[in-house]
Order: C-alpha cells, then structure tokens, then sequence
C-alpha cells in the first residue's frame, strides 16, 4: 500500500483562482482589498515568508504593502505604526511577522491589532471566537489543515486526531478546529508519556513538533491520515518534515509532502482571510 499523497501546493491554487474571481468583483464594487505586512529586522526565514506573501497579494490583485523597519525598532514605535494602520481605511488586513527581536513583546503587538483587521486569527478575541465556533478570522496553518482534509474527503467527524506538538500558533488552535469538526482530540507533546500508545490509535495524526523524521512509520496505525507541518533543513541541504514520508507513505492512507504540503495553504488562507475582511469592513 502506498498513501495517496495530499498536494497543498494543487488545492491551493484552485483557492487562489476563486480568490481571484472574488477580488476582482469586489473591485467592480469599489472595493479594493489591501494588506499590510510589517517585518521587523533581518530574519531570512521571515524574508522569504513575507516575499512569498506579497507575490501571492500581486498574483490576486490584492494591494500589498510591506513596511521593513531595522531591528532596533522599539516597541512603542511598531505599536504606534500598527495603531496608525489600525486607523486607515484603506487597509484591511495587518500582519505582523514572527519572530519579533527580543526587546518587543510579542503578545502585546498581538493584541494591538484591531481584531477586525486580524488577518493571522492571533488575537485573543480571534482565538475566542475560534473556541466558541463564532464568526472570526482563523489562524492560517490551522485552517488550510482543515481544509486540506475536507478538499481531499477525508471524514473528520468522529475520528480520533492526535497533535503532536502543542504551540500556540499550529499545535492548539489545529486540536480546536478539528473538535469543531466533531473529531475527538488528543494533544501530545515532550511531557507526554507513552506517546505511542497514543499514536498508534489515531485516525488522524497532526505532526507540528519541530523534530527531524520524529514520527515514524511503525508508531502510526495503517491508514492514517498524516498531516507534516515541519520544516526542517537536513545536513545536505534539503528540506524535511516532522514526518519519516519515505517510510510512512507506505503505511498512512493520506500523507502530506514537505515541501509542498501544508505550505502553499496557509498563505492560501491568509489570502482568504484579506479578502473576507475587506468585505466584512467596508459592508459591514
């Protein structure tokens, strides 16, 4: 048996192409949805993530602006910079990309966002409104998971989905919508004991721990549906997940890639989440 392979990078287009179509009718209505991405320092990871984020805004017709401040922005100054975004009207989705330099307190640049333009689903009030089911911005990994399952058939409802890995940003809000998707949750993480046991019962196993090949094929029950959120970079150069794929493949029923997995869908999903606060600001 080998897995039937689930191609992030495939089922994202198809949401970009209806994102296009929606864009541009927005447009027609005079709407014209726009994105402010903030980058504090010089990170290179976080430099290729907000490249790739801004091509995407173009390849939409989505208004992108990037505003690069030196690392030695203080904390008050990104505040003031987001509350002035907060303010325009012409912007309808601020993010702020992570990691932050130290001296800035991630949690409260946050929660300086106005929820209505919280296109990354981080703040408080997004997150509450995760829990509760209630109209709101989800956070992007997450939500490209979910829809990744969906687009690909795979039944949720009633099925058992382990986490591995327990983060703010993927590991718990993953474990909220998939229980909002009626599956039944278990969070594993480095204080969990007897890991297996847990893993080799799930129908579902969401991989988001941040270790090279942690998850192996013989810790897995045959058919599973694995889902590899890590990147990592191997010794020679290239990149790997969280997941053993050489091996796993021959045992999961679904299995992402990595690259090409859950990647493409979560900017997927921030372009998704632009485009729905562009229209719930300006109608109302």
């Amino acid at each position: 048996m080998t897995a039937q392979v689930i191609d992030g990078k495939a089922i994202a287009e198809r949401i970009r192409a209806d994102l296009k179509l929606e864009v541009n009718k927005l447009k027609e209505e005079g709407i014209n949805p726009a994105l402010t991405v903030i980058l504090v320092g010089e990170d290179p990871a976080s430099q290729v993530y907000v490249g790739a984020k801004v091509r995407c805004c173009h390849e939409l017709g989505i208004a992108s602006q990037e505003i690069k401040l030196p690392e030695a922005t203080t904390e008050d100054e990104l505040l003031q910079r987001i509350e002035a975004l907060n303010q325009d009207g012409k912007v309808h989705g601020i993010l702020v990309q992570l990691p932050l330099p130290r001296h800035i307190n991630k949690q409260k640049v946050v929660e300086a966002i106005s929820p209505a333009k919280d296109v990354d689903g981080f703040h408080p009030i997004s997150t509450g409104r995760m829990m509760t089911k209630q109209n709101t911005f989800l956070p992007c990994t997450p939500y490209g998971i979910v829809r990744m399952l969906q687009d690909s058939g795979v039944s949720i409802a009633g099925k058992h989905a382990v986490i591995l890995g327990r983060s703010d940003i993927v590991g718990k809000p993953v474990g909220q919508l998939l229980l909002n998707e009626n599956a039944t949750v278990t969070y594993c993480h480095s204080k969990t004991e007897n890991i297996d046991s847990f893993l080799r019962q799930a129908d579902i196993i969401v991989a988001a721990i941040g270790v090279e090949k942690f998850l192996q094929a013989d810790q897995m029950k045959p058919g599973a549906v694995v889902i590899d959120v890590g990147i990592n970079r191997m010794n020679n150069g290239k990149l790997c997940g969280d997941v053993d794929f050489e091996n796993a493949q021959h045992i999961a029923g679904y299995i992402t890639p990595v690259p090409g997995g859950v990647g493409p869908m979560t900017i997927a999903m921030l372009m998704m989440n632009t485009v729905k606060a562009a229209r719930e600001l300006t109608k109302g």
